[in-house]
């Protein structure tokens, strides 16, 4: 069992294949020419099964593939392929835009849920925001899932100025689609343009939503980062990450390696611990693994602080969040 010195259990990980991706998101990626890790410094397809299973001989029992997005690893298949063999909960992170080549795969593989980056329901804004011209075939692949029987959860990056008022339509949505629609606080990282007058904070989300909505509170499980409503008589659910105005790391069971082998205990954490070295060295990973947690500071990675307000998103020692990992 891995556990920090807050005494809390680790049993989730997320690990990222790549750093590339093909949308250009403003809030993810600094600039449209970013330059990714060369192909021979990120884990190879047995490399991240070898080291998934030491995690989960050591009581982990989620992990969620992340990238920047994770389909366009030229391995992505023979890695889902691999992990799909150990006894955890395998789940994705994605943009969708090549979802559709995966959907057998993802079934043939265990996989029941998958998160959806979608960060606006208008294709003029969708192009705004990732500088592509893919809403239309992301809705095709969103429908496609849910034929299939998948849990679709969308991810929708909150910005104020940008797509706030779209709130209550991503909830209309779960009317008759058994979607989970899920509001994200807007977060600084490297590059991403981030102020705090941008955060749409949870309360605001909270009252808009309620001015054409009636809902009620749902359950939320021990670990869960968001927290879930139901509109009454709604087919699907909607959800607030409120990383910023409310945190919630006292619940914190995640752990994260970056597709070049670095273990972060923290999305905000400065320190990253070398996995990948040790392992191509021929080292013990495990004693590397605890010394990471042993580092993890109570909340936010010790660098941001509860008042969101006096942030100063230039000061902090962090990679860029594609470069890190969702």
């Amino acid at each position: 069992m891995l556990t920090d010195r807050f005494h809390r259990v680790h049993d989730y990980l997320r690990i990222s294949l790549t750093d590339s991706c093909n949308l250009r998101c403003s809030y993810c990626m600094p600039d449209e020419h970013i330059k990714c890790m060369p192909h021979s410094s990120l884990m190879s397809a047995e490399e991240i099964e070898i080291m998934a299973r030491i995690f989960v001989d050591h009581g982990v029992r989620k992990i969620r593939l992340t990238g920047g997005e994770p389909l366009v690893r030229k391995e992505a298949a023979d890695i889902i392929e691999r992990l799909s063999a150990l006894p955890v909960e395998l789940t994705i992170t994605t943009n969708a835009v090549l979802a559709d080549q995966f959907l057998d795969q993802f079934l043939s593989a265990g996989i029941r849920s998958l998160n959806v980056s979608l960060d606006t329901l208008h294709p003029e804004t969708f192009f705004a925001l990732t500088r592509r011209d893919n809403w239309h075939r992301i809705w095709r692949n969103l429908e496609l899932m849910l034929e299939k029987g998948l849990r679709v959860k969308l991810n929708t990056v909150v910005m104020k100025g940008v797509n706030e008022q779209e709130l209550p339509d991503f909830v209309a949505l779960t009317r008759d689609l058994p979607i989970h629609s899920r509001f994200i606080e807007f977060m600084p990282f490297q590059g991403n343009q981030w102020e705090h007058d941008r955060v749409f904070p949870a309360a605001q989300m909270l009252a808009l939503i309620s001015q054409k909505f009636d809902f009620e509170k749902l359950q939320d499980a021990k670990n869960d980062t968001a927290r879930k409503f139901q509109v009454y008589g709604h087919k699907g659910t909607f959800a607030i990450i409120s990383t910023m105005s409310e945190p919630f790391c006292a619940g914190c069971n995640r752990m994260r390696l970056t597709a070049d082998g670095k273990m972060k205990n923290c999305l905000f954490s400065r320190s990253e611990v070398d996995l990948l070295g040790a392992l191509r060295k021929g080292e013990d990973i495990v004693p590397l693994i605890q010394y990471c947690l042993d580092l993890k500071e109570e909340a936010l990675g010790g660098q941001l602080r509860a008042d969101y307000d006096h942030i100063e998103a230039d000061k902090l020692q962090n990679r860029s969040m594609i470069a890190i990992g969702g």
